[in-house]
């Protein structure tokens, strides 16, 4: 049977062209077609899924064939745009509309390169530049170029001083100001699990971007660092260098957000009123959850967050902690019932403590409150059901039981570590 894109004049674009020029692996790869119409598409089995714009699957490879398009700007923010997928529009005018010019490439089926903006050249130059002025048309593209900031990092890519002028120019007219939470969290998600995470939120500070977009983030800059085992100099800064130590532990992006958000206590946002304060949390717990609350974060990331952010001093002051504090610190970690939390709740405490001084204290620690766990664990309770009818005396014996196995494992951890 033969293949129903042959009928079709199509070309590979975006970031397969790019990635396959810079000997990157292959990830998905995106289709133009040209010269067609929808009914055209869906005659030669082609299956509709684009919302905003024409957008089909391949019947077979399930790869995305997109009509080409004019856009044309009649509104405020990302889908104030009007689409126009005639069959008179161009390759070129397709690729003109894309916001870089390493992802306005395109392949032909028969490998001819069409690079009409100087895309190769940026590639050779580790240079991220916008194609047009159109790029300040879409605030998505702020968020999606410092995310490419960050993946190419350690390529050498820098954001083009012209490119950056023009984002500079777009918080300036309020243009930042229309994206809609659950974009900032996608590219922010995105961008959290790329190789050099930090990168992407300086390139929104160096633009002003920031500000508007993660202000509990911004603000932490202008708070000096005052606890001398931190030499970063301001709160800020103590955050990105978290999130990076937190990236070389893990490619988890829900560790390196709870690594990042961790100081919010510290930040205090002008004209910013935090929720009730009804359950006695800290400040920072509070805006943790603002935040969250605001970008609708997941409840796995919000939850992982504020777990980091409630308990992540105690760690290092584990070996001194008492008892009934380690047994709560287990059951804030929730570390019976989600195992994995106590994993993640370490690597993103040890991200943190990375750039410290004093990180040893951490690492010595994170092997006792794997210790602690593991005994606890081993308890056989079962007996409890039989032996104490009342729920308030299995209660009382099951944490007597477990507080003699933590006094246990504190004493033959102290034999191996008594320094």
């Amino acid at each position: 049977m033969k293949d129903p894109a042959d009928f079709l004049e199509c070309f590979l674009v975006g970031g397969a062209v790019r990635d396959k020029i810079l000997g990157e692996p292959a990830g998905d790869r995106d289709w133009v077609v040209i010269g067609a119409t929808e009914k055209r598409m869906e005659n030669l089995g082609f299956k509709s899924v684009g919302k905003d714009f024409p957008v089909f699957l391949h019947p077979t490879t399930h790869e995305e064939y997109a009509l080409a398009r004019r856009e044309r700007k009649v509104g405020t923010g990302y889908r104030g745009f009007k689409i126009n997928t005639s069959p008179t529009v161009t390759l070129e005018e397709d690729l003109k509309r894309r916001d870089l010019t390493v992802n306005a490439l395109a392949l032909s089926v028969d490998g001819k390169l069409i690079d009409p903006f100087g895309g190769v050249a940026d590639l050779k130059a580790g240079r991220l530049r916008h194609v047009s002025p159109a790029f300040s048309e879409d605030p998505v593209r702020v968020l999606r170029i410092a995310r490419f900031a960050s993946r190419f990092a350690t390529k050498g890519f820098k954001v083009a001083s012209e490119t950056e002028k023009l984002i500079t120019n777009m918080v300036k007219n309020g243009e930042v100001d229309t994206l809609v939470p659950e974009r900032v969290w996608r590219e922010l998600v995105r961008a959290l699990s790329e190789h050099s995470p930090a990168i992407f939120f300086e390139i929104l500070r160096n633009t002003g971007a920031l500000a508007c977009i993660l202000p509990e983030i911004e603000v932490l800059f202008g708070i000096p660092q005052q606890d001398p085992a931190y030499p970063e100099g301001n709160v800020g800064t103590h955050a990105l260098m978290a999130l990076e130590e937190a990236a070389l532990l893990s490619n988890n992006p829900r560790i390196r957000f709870a690594a990042l958000v961790h100081d919010l206590e510290k930040g205090v946002l002008k004209g910013h009123t935090l929720p009730s304060n009804s359950d006695h949390e800290k400040p920072g717990v509070l805006r943790v959850n603002s935040m969250c609350l605001r970008l609708r974060a997941p409840i796995d990331y919000s939850d992982l967050a504020l777990i980091v952010t409630k308990n992540h001093l105690l760690l290092e002051k584990l070996p001194e902690l008492s008892g009934n504090a380690v047994l709560q610190l287990l059951q804030a970690v929730n570390a019976f019932r989600k195992p994995k939390n106590v994993e993640f709740f370490v690597l993103a405490c040890q991200g943190i403590s990375k750039v410290k001084i004093d990180a040893e204290k951490t690492n010595l620690a994170t092997q006792l409150l794997k210790n602690y766990v593991a005994s606890v664990r081993k308890l056989d309770l079962t007996d409890l059901e039989n032996s104490y009818p009342k729920a308030k005396e299995r209660g009382r014996e099951a944490k007597r039981r477990k507080l003699a196995i933590i006094a246990e494992t504190h004493v033959k951890w102290t034999k191996l570590c008594p320094n």
